[in-house]
C-alpha cells in the first residue's frame, strides 16, 4: 500500500473561518484514517496579502481544533530557488514563456490570447511568465474521488501565469512544486480549485511527477450566496472551548460523516478520533453547503481581525 501523505495549505491573508475548517478537517481525517502523514504548508507567496501575525493565528486555531500536523511547517516564501529551478525546466521544454501584455490589452477576450507565445510583444515592458496550456496533455482527464470523472481542455482555460511581473511566484507553479517535493499523495481541497487542476496536471507531467489523487470538497456558502472567504469578511473561528467543540461536531455533520449526536460536547481529540474510524469520503455531499449549519450559539463575533 502506498504511504498516504495529505496536506492543508492555507494562505495567511487572515484568520481561518468555517470554510477553511471544512477543508482542514476533511484533509486531516482523510490522511489520518489511512495512517498517513498530514502536513501544514503556509502559502505565503504573496507577502503584501499576508498581514503579520496571521500565521501565528492560523497555527493557534488549528491547535485549538485538535488538528496536529506532522513535521515542520513549510513556508512558500522560503522556496524561491525550487520554483526558479522548475521554471527553468519548463522553459527548456518550451512549456513556459515570457509575456509583456497587460490585462487591459486583452480585456475584450475571455482568456489571454497567447500573443507572446512566439516572442514578447513589448520587450521593454515588465514581463510575467506563462504556461503554454496548448502543449502537454489535452484534454486533461482525471477521476476526482468525490466529483467523479473530470475532463477539461487547459487551452480553453488559457495560459496561466507562473511568475508575476512583480517577480512574485504564482500559486499554480508553487503548489505543484511543493506537492512534488513533499511527496503529497492526496490533495483534499475546495471545489473552487477544481478548474485549476488541469493546469496543475500539465505541470506535474512536464516536471516528470506522478499526480496525487484529488478530492474537491463542496464550498461553504454564506448568507449572501458567495463562498465564505476572508474578502467577504467571514467570521474567524471561535476560541471559546464549548463553541469549538460544537463547531467541530457541526463540521463533521456537514461533511456527511454522521457523528454521534451526543458527541457535540465531547473534547475535540475524542471527536476527531471517532471521526477517523468512521471516515467515509463518499458520504461527503457534492453540492455547496450553507454556512448557517456551521453557526455556533456564541455571541455574534465581530469580523475585526
Amino acid at each position: 500500500m502506498h504511504h498516504v501523505h495529505g496536506r492543508f495549505a492555507p494562505t495567511p491573508s487572515g484568520p481561518l473561518h468555517a470554510g477553511s475548517l471544512v477543508a482542514a478537517v476533511a484533509s486531516y481525517l482523510d490522511a489520518r484514517s489511512q495512517q498517513g502523514r498530514w502536513s501544514l504548508r503556509i502559502e505565503d507567496v504573496d507577502p503584501p496579502r499576508c498581514p503579520p501575525g496571521s500565521v501565528d493565528t492560523i497555527l493557534r486555531q488549528l491547535e485549538t481544533f485538535g488538528l496536529a500536523w506532522d513535521g515542520e511547517v513549510r513556508y512558500q516564501s522560503h522556496r524561491h530557488d525550487a520554483y526558479a529551478r522548475a521554471l527553468a525546466r519548463l522553459t527548456e521544454q518550451g512549456m513556459a514563456y515570457t509575456c509583456s501584455c497587460s490585462r487591459k490589452q486583452w480585456r475584450d477576450y475571455g482568456i489571454y490570447p497567447g500573443w507572446c507565445r512566439d516572442g514578447v510583444c513589448q520587450p521593454e515592458a515588465p514581463q510575467a511568465w506563462r504556461l503554454r496550456s496548448d502543449l502537454g496533455q489535452r484534454p486533461v482527464i482525471w477521476h476526482d474521488r468525490l466529483q467523479g470523472l473530470q475532463r477539461f481542455d487547459p487551452a480553453a482555460l488559457g495560459d496561466v501565469v507562473l511568475k508575476r511581473k512583480d517577480g512574485l511566484w504564482a500559486y499554480q507553479l508553487a503548489v505543484v512544486v511543493d506537492d512534488i517535493d513533499q511527496n503529497i499523495t492526496d490533495v483534499v481541497r475546495g471545489a473552487d480549485l477544481l478548474d485549476n487542476t488541469p493546469w496543475q496536471l500539465q505541470l506535474l507531467e512536464a516536471l516528470g511527477a506522478e499526480p496525487p489523487r484529488y478530492l474537491h470538497l463542496p464550498l461553504v456558502i454564506g448568507q449572501d450566496g458567495q463562498k465564505l472567504s476572508k474578502q467577504n469578511l467571514a467570521r474567524p473561528l471561535p476560541e471559546d472551548p464549548r463553541d469549538v467543540r460544537r463547531l467541530l461536531h457541526a463540521t463533521l455533520a456537514l461533511l456527511g460523516q454522521s457523528p454521534d449526536p451526543a458527541a457535540s460536547e465531547a473534547p475535540v481529540a475524542e471527536q476527531l478520533e471517532a471521526a477517523c474510524r468512521r471516515w467515509r469520503p463518499r458520504q461527503i455531499p457534492r453540492a455547496d453547503i450553507a454556512s448557517q449549519g456551521l453557526q455556533v450559539d456564541g455571541d455574534d463575533a465581530d469580523t475585526n481581525e
